[in-house]
């Protein structure tokens, strides 16, 4: 198992998380204009600070984590998209557990779900978007 874990691998993944913290802050940004400002409901504010920060982090990822020279850039796209849309319904499904269920703090709440998904995203990316 550990010999999955090299070197170009933990950098891949490094900044795989450099790109996530930079969707982070769009991410965030989005929603909290959204729900705060234009007073969108919090799920779909959520959704829409999750599509920018996808967009970014897929041009992100293209360039700088994985290298990608594939010249299909809407198929590839639409791919990472798909994944991303997965990854948002588990996001919402986890913040809708921890907020409506056990009453947690909505930003916190999304802060943690944030870390959970990305784990998802990474590897499915690797292994199907950028493989």
């Amino acid at each position: 198992m550990f010999q999955y874990f090299t070197k170009a691998f933990l950098l891949k993944f490094l900044k795989f998380g450099i790109v996530g913290c930079s969707g982070v802050i769009i991410d965030f940004g989005i929603t909290y204009i959204c729900k705060e400002y234009l007073k969108i409901q919090k799920y779909i504010a959520n959704a829409c600070g999750f599509t920018f920060a996808a967009t970014s982090n897929y041009f992100l990822n293209r360039i700088w984590t994985f290298h990608s020279t594939n010249p299909e850039i809407a198929f590839e796209y639409f791919r990472f998209f798909a994944i991303s849309l997965i990854g948002l319904a588990l996001s919402t499904f986890f913040l809708w557990i921890l907020v409506s269920k056990f009453k947690k703090n909505f930003y916190l709440s999304k802060l943690f779900v944030i870390v959970i998904v990305m784990v998802w995203n990474f590897f499915a990316n690797l292994l199907f978007t950028f493989s």
